[in-house]
């Protein structure tokens, strides 16, 4: 394939881009650090697959942690920020993932429960935050 450039012509080698790709991933670090808006934040080999629900009482993390041990797993909420990341690296590599709760969940309530490789957390929504249905009185 022919790629012509400003300054001239130059062949395109498939192969080779393929292999400096291939380089640049193995040589990357195992875990970095990235800035945004108003902290650094860790990151990770891989991402897991995380779903997030949220139903009246609760917000649902499930999150998919294929082989990783239950005890390499480590869940933290610090600052309204949820944190799932592994102690150790795994055959993939490490793992990081952040996501900003509410203000209105009860964080000293979370529950958490891995099986199979599936980490559910249940994040408890505290009173104030909970849907509340008001009686609508009808005078005759």
């Amino acid at each position: 394939m022919l790629w012509i450039y400003q300054f001239g012509l130059s062949v395109w080698d498939t192969f080779r881009e393929m292999e400096n790709l291939l380089d640049r991933y193995k040589q990357s670090p195992r875990k970095s650090l990235t800035r945004g808006s108003d902290s650094i934040f860790e990151v990770g080999d891989w991402l897991p697959v995380v779903d997030i629900e949220e139903n009246k009482d609760a917000y649902l993390v499930k999150a998919e942690l294929p082989g990783v041990k239950k005890e390499d797993v480590s869940v933290n909420i610090d600052n309204g920020v949820l944190t799932i990341k592994d102690r150790v690296e795994c055959s993939y590599g490490s793992f990081v993932r952040s996501f900003t709760l509410p203000q209105t969940v009860k964080a000293e309530k979370v529950e958490a429960e891995y099986k199979n490789g599936i980490l559910n957390l249940t994040i408890p929504k505290s009173e104030e935050a909970r849907p509340k249905q008001i009686e609508v009185k009808v005078k005759s």
